[in-house]
């Protein structure tokens, strides 16, 4: 028998209300469509408020040198040639425009002497590049674009946990969930789908992102037929705080390094120095991160196992200025004034450079009608993220998917979703209230964390690698058994059970993926691989599923065109 449900039908549908959602949202709006936007949590509560250190743009303000060429180099050369590079071209290009639309809308940003915006530096890029409000960004850009969305008219579906993508065919259909606060069925169908549901930080046990980031969106494409590409590229920041235990790992935004912080260790040495003589403590994220985490590993961390940041040579008034939220979190957290004293800090987890494949120009992914954007795409960033570059993805390549969205679902008709479909997947919803003795869901997400932050961390061999693979198709054996008690109301264990779930599918793609490539690439590094391998390096790896299993297989890297491979040739 199946049970009573909502059906709301759109368009477009949006999963995923951060600024690549939001943008998405309102390009498929601009073009004509009927949207939805869905998120998981409260509007205004997605991480990408987490974004503290700026919107990587070649505005040229404070550095005319600076151009979309330059940007282009630096992010090819960030992620280790494993980008997309059309996807690069495409981003470099039009991030200015993307930030001018913002400070159209009504985004206020820090300011050059002449009126200008102002950029700061930022690991990896060869200028200052990064337009900023403080260390505040990404909650600047939510509080635009949601109020271009509210304007617009556009509806909001709020703290939903979506639990299938439907499919019609070799095209998505829609998707189905619950209203988290009561249970409520909803059904979306929908033309057309964009996933902007961001990372699965939460798969480790230290990280920068908050609860939401349990990989919905990447694991609901791959469920549905969608490739998911270069799993086992995961960003470790390298200034996570350290001290007390209760915020290990909340950020520490590379603003403070921008804004002219140093890295030390216990010997007070600047060991940056030693690693990247020329960037010193502003080098790439995965650079910085493994010099962290050797330093601690060869004795010369801090009292608590980390290293020294310090930044209060730069005088309290320019950081309570510049860096005010970095300033109230050290103050009110770790009782650490950081105009006196240096911080602790070591890695945390913070970004997937994996996700979704996805077609550069439109954002589509290889499941007709479902589009991807944001950290859940992938093809941008390639083995490592630079700094900044994730608000300007989000803007650039929201729009896009956006647009193309808008633009397929006016020449498709509308999919069908059978009754029947909705009846199995009510009842599979339901399953864990069925079960008295079942697995705890909070259980097997501590367990998960513990071998993913063991065993698949910044340094990787194969036998640690196999340890935890072991590990995550036990936990997914258990998994299917998993309970949840009470009723659909409120109930956070409930909705644990699918988040678990979801993280063991990507749990299992980083690592399968981690062992097949044999070598050490920006945020990959295996010590029984230390150096890059030319083999590799022209390729992608991905994961399908074929029977009910995941299967990793290689896709070459198409040939970039010699205008575009001569801007990346090294600097000497």
């Amino acid at each position: 028998m199946i049970e009573p449900f909502e059906t709301r039908p759109h368009d477009v549908l949006v999963l995923g209300a951060g600024g690549a959602g939001l943008r998405a949202a309102i390009a498929a709006k601009d073009a004509g469509a009927d949207v939805g936007l869905v998120c998981k949590s409260l509007l205004g509560k997605a991480h990408t408020v987490m974004a503290e250190g700026g919107i990587a743009s070649s505005l040229a303000n404070v550095d005319p040198q600076d151009g979309w060429q330059v940007h282009f180099a630096d992010t090819m050369r960030g992620g280790k040639n494993l980008n997309n590079w059309h996807m690069v071209e495409l981003f470099a290009k039009e991030a200015p425009e993307r930030v001018y639309e913002l400070e159209y809308w009504g985004a206020v940003f820090d300011r050059t002497p002449e009126g200008k915006i102002m950029q700061r530096a930022f690991g990896g890029h060869t200028y200052r590049r990064l337009c900023h409000v403080g260390d505040r960004t990404g909650l600047e850009l939510i509080r635009t674009l949601q109020e271009r969305v509210v304007a617009l008219g556009i509806p909001v579906y709020m703290e939903v946990t979506a639990t299938t993508l439907f499919t019609d065919g070799d095209r998505v259909a829609g998707a189905f969930g619950y209203f988290r606060k009561d249970g409520r069925f909803v059904l979306f169908p929908a033309k057309a789908i964009v996933l902007a549901t961001g990372g699965w930080g939460k798969l480790y046990k230290y990280t920068s992102m908050s609860w939401e980031s349990t990989g919905d969106g990447a694991a609901l494409a791959y469920r549905a037929g969608a490739l998911l590409q270069d799993m086992e590229m995961v960003q470790f920041h390298p200034t996570g705080m350290l001290w007390p235990p209760g915020v290990r790992g909340l950020l520490v935004t590379e603003g403070v390094r921008g804004e002219g912080g140093i890295l030390k260790n216990s010997k007070g040495e600047r060991f940056m120095e030693r690693i990247d003589p020329v960037r010193k403590d502003l080098a790439t994220r995965d650079v910085v991160a493994r010099a962290i985490a050797t330093e601690v590993a060869e004795g010369r961390g801090s009292p608590h196992g980390g290293v020294f940041l310090d930044i209060s040579h730069r005088g309290a008034d320019f950081i309570k200025r510049k860096l005010p939220n970095m300033y109230d979190q050290f103050e009110s957290l770790a009782n650490v004034d950081i105009t006196k004293e240096p911080m602790e800090v070591y890695p945390t987890n913070h970004y997937t450079m994996g996700g979704v494949r996805v077609d550069a120009e439109t954002g589509s992914s290889t499941l007709d009608g479902l589009f991807a954007a944001g950290e859940v795409a992938c093809g941008l960033h390639g083995a490592n993220r630079l700094g900044g570059n994730s608000l300007s993805d989000l803007l650039v390549f929201g729009k896009r998917a956006g647009d193309a969205a808008a633009s397929f679902a006016k020449q498709r008709a509308a999919a069908t979703v059978p009754e029947a479909a909705v009846a199995d997947e009510q009842r599979r919803v339901c399953e864990p209230f069925s079960r008295e003795d079942g697995e705890n869901p909070f259980t097997l997400h501590r367990e998960l964390q513990e071998t993913m932050q063991q065993n698949v961390g910044i340094f990787r061999v194969e036998s640690e690698l196999r340890t935890a693979l072991n590990d995550i198709l036990t936990l997914q054996r258990r998994a299917k058994n998993v309970r949840a008690s009470g009723s659909q109301i409120y109930n956070p264990g409930w909705h644990a059970c699918f988040d678990v779930q979801n993280m063991l599918t990507l749990a299992e793609a980083i690592v399968r993926s981690a062992i097949e490539r044999k070598e050490s690439r920006g945020g990959h590094w295996r010590t029984d691989y230390p150096k890059p391998d030319p083999e590799y390096g022209g390729k992608n790896l991905v994961a399908t599923r074929k029977d009910g299993a995941m299967r990793i297989s290689t896709l070459p890297i198409p040939r970039m065109p010699t205008e575009l491979a001569a801007l990346v040739v090294e600097k000497t």
